[in-house]
């Protein structure tokens, strides 16, 4: 059965302002830019069977992504600031007669339209070689190419001309506007991100705001790079207060934490952190609850002297950390081994570097059928190879310690390969 946008947390497309769009579009399209193709893309003509491309829009700028590195039939895809990962990789199969079957490297599966109307999310299936799975490529200007449907003739759409992570990509009637408009870059070597993992580089603060308690968020907080300092007492006590308390749909980003930091951040539900840094983290930088099949984003930043955990994962959902870095820390993430409501919980950890000292990098409950993906890890003064990418528990809900069943990759819990690892 195909997945729901909405069932993975991806916002069904909004029908709202599609006739703006629609009047629009054709004017957009007349007047777009003539832009310099890039050394490695591709035209309709020039299609490689044998390579591997990144899918990119002309109008956001982002690729075209695997949500949330799903591997199962029915996930959405949508749109993701670049980084070249495997979840960004595509091969294009010959279907004949001018077709492609459009091949995800990460997951296997295909491109398919489930149906022929309009604002209909693309997904990825098993191929069956159907013509819901064929694409032809027509050109447009400055390299670009559109994706045509055979099987219902309408062009992929970033839809709502969305420029977010995670906007889903759907099918509408081809207008040639630039939000149908698509370039692919070839992948040198097959795995290369477009900007390596952060190592390094701690911002100075813009300035300095006092903390006397807990600041709740609701939308946005933008901190412009200011310090906020400080709560608690630098120590691991449990239940201390934390210094940001955000609610669900919230966004903290621009902040530098400074120490004692308290229990850092708390989410209810879904939230993004971006491009916060913790100087000196307390009990844990950032904890995330909720309810339902809530997503969290930890974009950006950085974490250092977290004795115990850096990111503790309390409620359900799937948290993603990316371009982040970390050093001195026990745990960089990890699922509540104990407690008292225990859910499945997944991560997804990608173009991190962490720098030893640190003991694990993420601990999972596998008696819940906890997920941890990893790649483009990169690991600093770790010759010896003694950190644990991936160690595995049996967690419990009344308090006690959860037991250690295992360490290491396994393809159903913890999941990598060597070469999403570096060690420098």
């Amino acid at each position: 059965m195909t997945q729901s946008m909405a069932a993975a947390g991806v916002p069904r497309p909004a029908r709202r302002w599609r006739a703006a769009v629609l009047a629009g579009a054709t004017t957009l399209a007349a007047v777009a830019t003539i832009g310099v193709v890039d050394v490695g893309t591709a035209s309709a003509a020039t299609v490689d069977t044998n390579a591997t491309y990144v899918i990119i829009s002309r109008h956001s700028g982002k690729a075209m992504d695997v949500y949330n590195w799903a591997t199962n039939d029915g996930a959405p895809i949508v749109q993701f600031a670049r980084n070249d990962l495997a979840v960004q990789q595509w091969r294009f199969v010959d279907a004949g007669s001018g077709y492609y079957k459009i091949r995800s490297v990460h997951s296997g599966k295909v491109l398919e339209l489930p149906n022929a109307n309009d604002g209909t999310g693309l997904v990825q299936m098993t191929d069956n070689n159907n013509t819901r799975q064929h694409f032809r490529l027509a050109d447009s200007d400055g390299g670009h190419v559109r994706f045509i449907n055979r099987h219902t003739s309408k062009a992929l759409d970033v839809w709502e001309w969305s420029t977010a992570d995670g906007a889903p990509i759907a099918q509408f009637a081809d207008l040639n506007g630039a939000n149908q408009q698509w370039r692919l870059v070839t992948v040198n070597g097959g795995t290369p991100p477009t900007n390596p993992p952060p190592t390094g580089g701690w911002p100075t603060p813009t300035g300095q705001v006092g903390v006397n308690g807990t600041i709740p968020v609701s939308g946005t907080l933008d901190g412009g790079m200011r310090r906020y300092c400080c709560i608690g007492d630098g120590g691991q006590e449990e239940d201390q207060d934390p210094m940001f308390s955000l609610a669900s749909g919230a966004t903290l980003q621009n902040v530098i934490i400074g120490a004692p930091a308290g229990d850092g951040v708390h989410c209810a539900g879904p939230c993004t952190l971006r491009n916060v840094w913790w100087e000196d983290v307390g009990e844990d930088a950032a904890t995330f609850r909720g309810s339902g099949s809530p997503s969290f984003l930890v974009d950006g930043g950085g974490a250092r002297s977290a004795s115990d955990k850096v990111f503790q994962h309390n409620g359900p959902g799937t948290l993603t950390i990316q371009n982040f870095q970390a050093s001195n820390f026990g745990t960089f993430y990890r699922s509540c081994g104990n407690c008292s409501t225990q859910y499945r919980r997944n991560v997804v950890i990608r173009n991190v570097t962490l720098t030893r000292p640190g003991n694990t990098v993420a601990g999972i409950n596998v008696n819940y059928g906890d997920t941890a993906r990893f790649t483009g890890i990169t690991i600093v003064n770790d010759s010896g190879r003694s950190m644990v990418i991936c160690r595995k528990y049996n967690g419990n809900d009344d308090g006690d310690e959860p037991t250690q069943v295992g360490t290491g990759a396994d393809g159903t819990n913890c999941i990598y390969s060597s070469s999403d690892l570096t060690y420098r």
